[in-house]
């Protein structure tokens, strides 16, 4: 899979990961929260995550 040179990830159990390099193969991704209110980094979430099977 390409990586996308814009999007750096580090979750290599994601689908969507470049095994090769610490990089995002999708085109762009979704980034949102569990928090009502977030304040803080560990609030956040990619949301174009899949566990990778």
């Amino acid at each position: 899979m390409e990586k996308n040179p814009s999007i750096k990830c580090s979750i290599k159990n994601c689908r969507y990961h470049n095994q090769n390099e610490n990089y995002c193969t999708l085109e762009q991704i979704k980034v949102g929260t569990h928090e009502a209110h977030p304040k803080k980094i560990e609030c956040t979430d990619c949301e174009s995550f899949v566990l990778n099977s």
